[in-house]
């Protein structure tokens, strides 16, 4: 069976006062599906351009592990002919696995990629997505999420003033109105984080990653690009430890990591992304990107016929990029010790150094943070980071 469901999805098929709305069941509809995203995305302000064949590789099963353990249906409206939003309705099998009470479990279905032209198109699709995960069993929805918690979670509803970095989505205000007056309500808000990196931290968080310094039980390093795949096990092995208990976990899988490591190691600069090590033991690492989005800005999201060059001088040598912190973790025995913080705090200190030194970049963001995350919220206010950007993932029964 596809993992776009089955012969059940013709009955999903709705139409709404003129308002067609078809499933995506082959390569060419997923192509109009990523255009039609595109089509939006192009009509916001400050909105970054992004390259046209990652986009088809998420939505499609025969390169993306999510597939491994996710049903999908994409959904394109239409209006005499011409599209005027689209959505997804899937299922993750591992969300469903998870306890109910971080956010997930049995029946929770989800909608992502949502984009309407106008309000009754949104009822449309958001209509649509929900009968389809009913009709596969689905008691209930959350989303916007894109497809995967660790993709592009949650719609963005402060922040679009600016462009957003590496992986983190740009939508429009209106959106939330629409998927409110639907019926949903928020289940969670996250937060990023703006820091300015050309100023020293204070002192007292230059006494605690000096006394860290000093302690001959810890041991600060450099990610080893030289030992890819060991060095990604490690960081795997402590993300999914450190993150199990949150709200919205979901385990990354082997296939998914390697995915993401082919994908994102362009991007990995040693001198920027860190393991911390306890007697010689990894128990914490923070990943940083430079804001490969500055790039694609400038070649407006096309690689041909000369974007290409650009990006590859780029990537040699980001100067001036912007940070991204999307990924920080320390294993659950040290959760809440003052050890944990100091070793995040030693990490960020020596990521901001070289950021700011070898790549002359003058801010960094981290995030998304969940609203209730004491911990990191904690740790962004000491360092006097400022939110910048909010988005929320909204839930609703079925039934």
């Amino acid at each position: 069976m596809s993992n776009y469901g089955d012969d059940r999805v013709s009955d999903a098929i709705t139409t709404h006062a003129e308002i067609s709305i078809e499933p995506v069941a082959d390569k060419r509809g997923r192509a109009a599906f990523v255009d039609c995203g595109r089509a939006f995305s192009d009509r916001l302000p400050h909105f970054v351009p992004q390259i046209r064949a990652e986009q088809l590789e998420l939505i499609d099963p025969d390169k993306n592990p999510f597939f491994g353990h996710g049903r999908v249906q994409l959904f394109i409206a239409k209006t005499g002919g011409r599209a005027v939003g689209r959505i997804s309705a899937h299922i993750d099998e591992l969300a469903l696995a998870m306890p109910a009470d971080q956010g997930f479990g049995p029946g929770t279905g989800f909608f992502g990629y949502f984009d309407a032209e106008n309000e009754d198109v949104a009822r449309a699709l958001l209509s649509s997505a929900e009968r389809w995960l009913a009709g596969e069993g689905m008691t209930r929805v959350l989303g916007p999420i894109s497809l995967s918690i660790w993709e592009e979670p949650g719609l963005l509803v402060r922040g679009a003033d600016h462009p957003p970095m590496i992986m983190m989505g740009h939508h429009p205000a209106h959106y939330a109105g629409w998927i409110e007056a639907f019926g949903f309500t928020r289940a969670k808000t996250l937060f990023t984080y703006d820091l300015d990196i050309t100023r020293p931290f204070s002192p007292l968080i230059q006494r605690i990653v000096q006394s860290g310094h000093k302690n001959e039980r810890i041991n600060v390093r450099r990610v080893d690009k030289s030992r890819w795949d060991s060095e990604v096990a490690i960081v795997l092995a402590i993300l999914n430890d450190a993150w199990s208990d949150n709200w919205g976990f979901v385990p990354f899988t082997p296939e998914e990591v390697a995915y993401a490591g082919k994908k994102l190691r362009p991007l990995i600069f040693e001198e920027l992304n860190m393991i911390a090590e306890v007697d010689g033991r990894p128990v914490a690492f923070m990943l940083t990107f430079p804001d490969v989005n500055d790039a694609l800005a400038k070649i407006k999201g096309k690689l041909f016929p000369l974007g290409w060059i650009h990006m590859l001088r780029w990537l040699r040598h980001p100067k001036g990029a912007g940070m991204r912190v999307p990924l920080m973790g320390v294993l659950k025995e040290l959760h809440n010790s003052r050890m944990a913080s100091q070793l995040a705090f030693m990490m960020i200190e020596a990521i901001r150094q070289q950021a700011n030194t070898k790549f002359q970049s003058t801010r960094g963001e981290l995030g998304w943070v969940l609203e209730d995350n004491q911990g990191m919220v904690a740790i962004a206010d000491t360092i006097q980071s400022k939110v910048n950007r909010e988005y929320v993932i909204y839930e609703k029964g079925l039934g």
